[in-house]
């Protein structure tokens, strides 16, 4: 039996991923990136610079990508790379969420960013866990002189228990279009921006199912705008539990909000993995015939 073509490819980018902590897949998706990056010029026109050392005094961040232009979900969706994310992600979670979606421009002056793995904005313990992955989509050319993402190899997995920084960093050099995912425990950071021209770009972000995700996507998303969204949008954005029982509205799946109408009043209907359900029906078997 021939194998899926996507389905192929995604094994193929994921052992790279997993294999050196990142990878770059070149040409992805230029045209929807172009449209993109003319969507979201009024909103980059507009956001103050940030403020603080970790995001960048001359640095420009918002998020929401998703209310901003409906090409947006192209990048969020695109099937090889949600692929190659639940392939990573997939033995830590029973379904996975999406953490944030934010467009960067660097404006000349911009410092180097602090190197540092995005897996620490929670305390889980590192070294066997992968808790996310991110795409990184370059709006222009990113190059070592306008502030390019460095990246640390082989810094991920185990070697994040390592108290030393890896020596070796190289800037990704990367055309719009093109896509760089890294592993959540690879060590990176913006790079400086000693250029007279802003570099763009926009970050899309996939983290097991059950963490709270950096962007809060309820907030960003509530349910009178994720009704416009497709249903595989909408759970990705977190209207869907993640089993046992996580993430629930009144005991059920949140995606009833968004229907039509909501019953005022719900019953909590169980949302089990397999070998809970199992476990459960025994006790309820057994307690059923007295044996309890």
């Amino acid at each position: 039996m021939t194998m899926n073509p996507i389905a192929a490819d995604a094994d193929r980018w994921t052992g790279r991923l997993l294999a050196d902590g990142y990878c770059i897949i070149p040409d992805l998706l230029p045209e929807s990136v172009a449209a993109l990056d003319r969507d979201l010029a009024p909103d980059f026109a507009r956001t103050p610079f940030c403020e603080g050392g970790f995001y960048g005094a001359r640095t420009k961040r918002f998020g929401r990508l998703l209310l901003r232009s409906a090409h947006a979900e192209t990048l969020v969706r695109h099937p090889l790379v949600t692929g190659i994310v639940e392939r990573v992600l997939s033995p830590w979670c029973d379904t996975i969420q999406l953490n944030l979606t934010q467009a960067i421009a660097l404006h000349p002056g911009a410092l180097p960013q602090l190197p540092h793995r995005d897996q620490d904005m929670w305390r889980g313990q590192p070294g066997e866990v992968e808790y996310l992955v991110n795409v990184m989509w370059p709006l222009t050319a990113y190059t070592r002189d306008n502030g390019a993402t460095l990246v640390w190899p082989g810094s991920h997995g185990s070697r994040a228990l390592e108290s030393a920084a890896p020596d070796s960093n190289f800037a990704i050099d990367m055309a719009p279009g093109s896509a760089l995912l890294f592993l959540g425990s690879t060590l990176h950071g913006a790079g400086r921006n000693s250029t007279r021209n802003v570099r763009r770009g926009c970050i899309v972000s996939y983290c097991l199912g059950w963490l709270k995700p950096y962007e809060n996507q309820w907030l960003a998303y509530p349910p009178e705008v994720a009704r416009r969204f497709t249903p595989e949008l909408q759970a990705l954005v977190g209207y869907r539990q993640h089993r046992p029982n996580l993430g629930n509205y009144e005991g059920r799946c949140p995606s009833i909000l968004l229907g039509a109408a909501v019953p005022e009043h719900l019953g909590a209907i169980d949302a089990l993995r397999p070998d809970q359900a199992a476990r459960v029906a025994e006790y309820v078997e057994g307690q059923r015939l007295g044996r309890g």
